[in-house]
């Protein structure tokens, strides 16, 4: 007989609470392999693939793609073992589903490994490591009902579930009785959704078993909603016309009072990677009195010496340099001369935090948004160094497998946006951290050099700072010291 089992969305670390289902990796029927990732999730900080740590036959998935669920929210079940009745291929185990690989046998009980898959103590294991997919089978509805219905049931009651082909009651949202009892819902993420749409449970008649409301109860309520209150507007204004003067133009109608767009305009959630950097940035604004300071500095020498550095042959010729690391390579230079910009503010404490190390972020445009990964300990690096990390770094940044922790725990942040074909902005500070750099595009412009007029390699180089870490005179020598390097990179052999 299977033993169905319940995997919960697992703690993905750095604080994470929800993630949001990209993709799913699995069917309901499908057969999957212990450490076999089953669906992938987008959280605040990257995109990870979640392993299931049990093998068998998934019997219910949870959530559709776009959906947001929180932590040890339920995933999928999975019937653990041989359903029984079942014969041929089709009922035969795979390895990773065996008794002897199954959860229970591996000195875990059943409880324990119900217990291990939900809240937020389970920790997200084999993220990166899984084992291959295993050979998906499908199998057959009457065998995958048979197996369901003999099957015991450990830890919650398996709630939204989305069966292939299922049918789907019709909601009553107004004519539904009003219960004094418990409302039958057990999804958090239900509950959530209900609230922040102002939606009474108590009204609503739901189409799962023994009338529990679903995800789709819930979402046909907030539509019927919506086109009531759209229906509502449209018939007062055209209640408006009406008693308009026929010789008076109609004013045009303004907008509601509560930010709602007109028809037509679209939507986009703040969430994921979006919405964490949406959140970052409004709290750097609140929270960081910056300033900016800028100037303008003749790279012709800087760009002279990478393409010297770069034609170098034999075998002490390493990779090509990009001018990014060579810029990553001055700041950690600056940062040693004024460690004062390479610190936090602790509000609570009211002190300033200089940090030991530099750990510099850079900023990485992707389909999915903005992002920030961190070269670790840039200060103990080459240019070559930090060049063949930020490269790594940005593959994985376009690809969208960077992890949590290779976007988190960086103390001053490079922002090259002359990639965009700009020459200047003014950049808002990583928060928490204390400054930001902001490189422009390198083009030829007129520039007086040795006393006459040339067309030089010019770039604008822009320094916003936390005014609490430091004063002006610290943030202009900081960025002069830059400057200098780039124009005379001679300046930077000192310090290396």
């Amino acid at each position: 007989m299977a033993q169905v089992l319940e995997f919960k969305l697992p703690d993905l670390g750095e604080g994470l609470t929800e993630a949001e289902i990209v993709r799913w990796l699995v069917e309901v029927g499908d057969v999957v392999a212990i450490d076999q990732p089953v669906v992938e999730v987008e959280t605040a900080k990257a995109m990870v693939e979640v392993p299931c740590p049990y093998g068998g036959v998934v019997t219910a998935r949870f959530g559709e793609e776009g959906t947001e669920l929180p932590v040890g929210a339920p995933l999928l079940t999975v019937a653990v073992g041989a359903p029984e009745g079942a014969s041929g291929s089709a009922a035969s185990p795979s390895p990773s589903s065996s008794p002897s690989s199954s959860p229970s046998s591996s000195g875990k009980g059943s409880g324990s490994g119900a217990e291990s898959s939900g809240g937020s103590g389970n920790v997200l294991v084999g993220y990166g490591t899984g084992a291959p997919a295993a050979r998906r089978r499908r199998i057959r509805p009457d065998r995958l009902d048979r197996a369901v219905a003999e099957a015991p049931v450990s830890g919650a009651p398996v709630v939204e579930a989305q069966v292939v082909e299922a049918p789907v009651a019709e909601v009553l949202v107004a004519e539904a009785p009003v219960s004094d009892g418990p409302v039958p819902v057990v999804s958090p993420l239900v509950r959530r959704l209900a609230r922040q749409h102002d939606i009474d449970l108590r009204r609503l008649a739901g189409s799962g078993p023994d009338g529990l409301i679903l995800r789709a109860d819930v979402d046909r309520a907030i539509r019927t909603a919506e086109e009531t209150a759209a229906a509502t507007a449209r018939a007062a204004q055209a209640s408006a016309r009406s008693r308009a003067k026929p010789s008076t133009p109609s004013a045009p109608v303004a907008a509601a009072p509560n930010g709602v767009a007109a028809a037509g305009a679209e939507r986009i959630p703040l969430r994921g990677v979006r919405g964490a950097v949406a959140d970052k940035l409004s709290r750097s604004r609140t929270e960081i009195p910056d300033a900016t300071c800028w100037v303008d500095a003749d790279a012709t020498e800087l760009m002279a010496v990478r393409a010297a550095m770069n034609a170098a042959t034999g075998p002490s010729a390493g990779p090509k340099v990009s001018v990014l690391a060579l810029l990553a390579r001055i700041c950690t230079a600056a940062l040693a001369r004024f460690p004062e910009l390479n610190a936090t503010v602790d509000t609570e404490a009211r002190e300033i935090v200089r940090l030991p190390g530099v750990h510099l972020g850079f900023a990485a445009q992707t389909e999915r948004g903005l992002v920030v990964p961190v070269v670790r300990d840039a200060h103990t690096r080459n240019a070559e160094s930090i060049g063949a990390e930020i490269a790594r770094l940005t593959e994985l940044a376009r690809t969208g497998k960077l992890s949590p922790a290779q976007l988190t725990g960086g103390t001053f942040t490079l922002n090259n946006y002359g990639v965009f074909g700009v020459d200047g902005s003014t950049p808002i500070i990583n928060h928490p951290e204390a400054a930001m750099l902001g490189v422009g595009r390198i083009m030829p412009k007129p520039w007086v050099h040795q006393g006459e007029l040339a067309v030089r390699q010019v770039v604008q180089l822009s320094l916003t700072f936390d005014h609490r870490v430091c004063d002006g005179g610290t943030a202009g020598g900081f960025l002069r010291y830059v400057a200098d390097c780039v124009e005379q990179p001679a300046v930077l052999l000192r310090t290396l």
